[in-house]
């Protein structure tokens, strides 16, 4: 399976079940209805995991652009800008395909809800208090968070090496990560942490034929997709200044990473 492929795949999986979890809890009339924060964060955690397990083998599961670029920016394991678009076209399609698809499971529920932000909000992120340099601040720290913890995860002194334990167990604790990211610092704008997650679903709400919808919030759009690429390459200098002498080291146990 190509890196393209497995992108799409993956970054699919993880908009369906990430949006499916905030289309069950904001939808009028579905079982999960008013569900709250923690079945959203545990419902992304989980979405996160899954995803990763899915196509880890095949591309590394970046399922992110802001990973992406990060790695790209210290060129880890021979990653290198020219593997950079298809990882971005994978899962640019894939969030996108990923939101159309939360639209159909959920396609009576539109109807009976009439809150626009509502409805927006299981397709992209709008933040609690608008605040641009606030929340541009607040998804620059978190998608930090996530990305040198990914970092941290791969790093082969991290665990038992050539115990097989890190490929195991890896996808969990970057699900656990991004659980805590979302109950620690998700409350001030939704914890985009992703430009893909925010933006694709983002098309996917104005383009689809939802009658109560309302408008799309392209004017809060840069954020989630800036903040993090920001925060994503800041990480990863981060973690090749402090944390690694040879930036290629951290990312050798992990075949899709190869050169």
């Amino acid at each position: 399976m190509s890196p393209l492929i497995a992108e799409f795949i993956g970054t699919a999986i993880l908009v369906l079940l990430g949006n499916g979890v905030c289309a069950n809890v904001n939808l009028k009339k579905t079982y999960g209805y008013d569900g709250g924060w923690i079945v959203i964060t545990t419902g992304w955690a989980l979405a996160v995991t899954f995803a990763v397990y899915l196509v880890n083998s095949h591309s590394g599961a970046h399922l992110n652009p802001a990973v992406t670029i990060g790695l790209a920016v210290i060129e880890a394991g021979g990653f290198t800008w020219e593997k950079v678009p298809e990882y971005l076209i994978g899962q640019m399609g894939g969030a996108i395909t990923g939101a159309v698809l939360v639209w159909l499971t959920y396609l009576p529920h539109w109807s009976q809800t009439e809150d626009t932000e509502a409805i927006r909000g299981s397709f992209c992120n709008t933040p609690a208090i608008p605040n641009t340099p606030a929340n541009l601040i607040t998804e620059i720290i978190g998608t930090f968070v996530l990305v040198l913890g990914v970092l941290a995860i791969l790093t082969p002194q991290n665990l038992i090496p050539n115990s097989g334990l890190k490929e195991a167990i890896s996808p969990a604790l970057v699900g656990m990560m991004v659980f805590a990211i979302g109950i620690s610092l998700g409350g001030a704008t939704g914890y985009a942490i992703n430009p893909a997650r925010d933006l694709g679903p983002r098309i996917a709400h104005a383009i689809l034929p939802i009658r109560t919808k309302g408008d799309s919030g392209w004017g809060y759009s840069w954020i989630p997709v800036i903040g993090p690429i920001i925060g994503g390459i800041a990480a990863a200098l981060c973690y090749q200044a402090l944390w690694s002498t040879d930036s290629t080291v951290f990312i050798e146990s992990v075949p899709a990473f190869r050169p």
